[in-house]
């Protein structure tokens, strides 16, 4: 488990899509900072289990709960769950995503469909549901992972892509209407990065294209996350997109 030099002691944060990869890296560095973590996921209990059993072995408190984000009812009840069992949350991490690629003249609307509900709308529920509790508190941290085909688009992922430009586009407007109530909205924009989705990738078109000459690592990107759900270190921030991407999209 990575030890962080951030600070959420007391503090519950929910992650959404927290099983596997960038999300489990994201759920370890939050535990590590001191937050009680909410292991989100939507059809892998055992992975789930297994992100809790490795935060509770180093010390930290960490539970599962079984949402799909892309569905009002159960984002609405899983919020509501973790505030009658922990009385208060502080970070939201919407990191939830799938894809489903394809050239556009072939791609099927479904396909499309799928990956704006789960990857969009989910951001814009998960939001809204806690937004009542941190307005009211007059305190939280909003992060949404959105990524950098988002800032430069990607053949075969139009779906992809708009979608996660439409996330910084929510970041944004949120950001701006929770402002006032002291509640701060950012965004991490990931590049290429050692996980799942990119495991079948090839890579030496991809490294290329990267300065740093590498892929980067979810702890790379959970480092960003942790930091800006800290306060004070990242208290004066909001609308903000970090690109964690080697440099790939420094222009």
């Amino acid at each position: 488990m990575p030890r962080s030099v951030a600070s959420l002691q007391g503090q519950v944060a929910l992650v959404t899509g927290a099983s596997r990869g960038i999300g489990r890296a994201i759920a370890l560095e939050l535990a590590a900072a001191g937050a009680q973590v909410v292991v989100n996921y939507a059809s892998s209990p055992e992975a789930a289990a297994a992100v809790v059993a490795e935060i509770k072995a180093a010390g930290g408190t960490a539970w599962s709960h079984q949402a799909n984000v892309a569905d009002e009812q159960q984002v609405e009840a899983m919020v509501k769950a973790v505030l009658e069992t922990a009385g208060r949350l502080d970070v939201l991490v919407n990191n939830a995503g799938i894809t489903r690629d394809g050239l556009l003249m072939r791609m099927k609307t479904a396909d499309w469909q799928s990956v704006i509900d789960l990857n969009l709308t989910g951001v814009f529920l998960c939001t809204r549901a806690v937004s009542r509790s941190m307005l009211k508190a007059r305190s939280g941290r909003i992060i949404n992972i959105t990524s950098v085909v988002a800032l430069f688009g990607n053949p075969g992922q139009a779906n992809y892509s708009a979608a996660k430009a439409g996330v910084i586009g929510l970041t944004r407007s949120t950001a701006a209407e929770f402002a006032s109530r002291g509640v701060t909205v950012n965004a991490v924009a990931p590049g290429f990065i050692d996980s799942d989705m990119t495991k079948d990738l090839a890579k030496e078109p991809i490294l290329a294209s990267i300065p740093l000459g590498r892929m980067g690592q979810p702890e790379e990107v959970a480092g960003a996350v942790c930091f800006l759900a800290a306060d004070p270190a990242a208290a004066y921030m909001t609308g903000q997109v970090l690109q964690v991407d080697g440099g790939m999209v420094m222009r």
